[in-house]
């Protein structure tokens, strides 16, 4: 069976996006075991709040939005533990006006996400197919081009042309830190990222001094789909 992505396409467009209050209540007990877990930036937290999760998800699969747990999406990928989403987020220390360069668009979830606590956020997705459902964000009116811009690309190249930024999150395994996206970050600010080591990844946060350099602190493990170099293009267009 293959497991859509739902990002208000017209086909499968529910009434009004609704977000009822048997919603709010499965989205509120998420919350609340989330913040059990050690999640303690209540800016966060609010945020998660804010956005139905289960906008992200196929009618069939809405329930399923508010376990705490990865879900498979279009190409191979998947929208990721809501803790993971949190625990990455918390480490970003995001403030207002926060200029964020994202690595793994995804479903979108993440940079919705920091796009509510006020981040402008540039996103970058590898695949075309992705990229594509990503036209139809489905808060598009609220966020898009304001504080949510789209790219197709590298991620291991980032976005130059935008740089510097004032944060940057990758939401995939890499196999290093990449130089490229070090060169992009600003003196002061901070990447979080994700490291291969053997089957899981080692969470990093990692802060850029004034020369250059930067301090490397080691959280927990955690599991991401790999990040790849290069594009892949929509393997279902006509």
């Amino acid at each position: 069976m293959r497991i859509e992505l739902f990002l208000g396409e017209e086909k499968n467009e529910r009434s009004d996006h609704e977000d009822t209050l048997r919603h709010k209540g499965l989205r509120k007990n998420l919350i609340d075991s989330i913040r059990e877990k050690g999640i303690t930036d209540e800016s966060v937290l609010r945020a998660m709040m804010e956005v139905p999760r289960h906008f992200f998800f196929d009618l069939e699969f809405e329930n399923i939005a508010y376990e705490d747990r990865a879900f498979p999406i279009a190409a191979n990928q998947t929208i990721s533990q809501p803790y993971t989403v949190a625990f990455q987020t918390q480490l970003l220390k995001i403030k207002k006006y926060d200029k964020v360069l994202e690595v793994g668009t995804g479903s979108v979830y993440q940079a919705t996400i920091l796009a509510e606590m006020g981040a402008t956020v540039f996103t970058i997705e590898r695949q075309k197919e992705l990229y594509n459902k990503a036209k139809n964000y489905v808060f598009k009116n609220k966020y898009k081009e304001s504080r949510l811009k789209f790219f197709y690309g590298d991620g291991f190249e980032g976005l130059p042309k935008f740089a510097p930024f004032d944060k940057i999150i990758i939401t995939c395994g890499a196999p290093f830190i990449p130089p490229k996206l070090i060169d992009q970050l600003k003196p002061g600010g901070i990447m979080v990222i994700p490291l291969a080591e053997d089957e899981h990844h080692k969470m990093y946060r990692i802060t850029k001094n004034e020369d250059g350099s930067y301090v490397e602190e080691e959280f927990n493990n955690f599991s991401f789909v790999p990040m790849l170099p290069g594009t892949e293009p929509d393997k279902t267009a006509v």
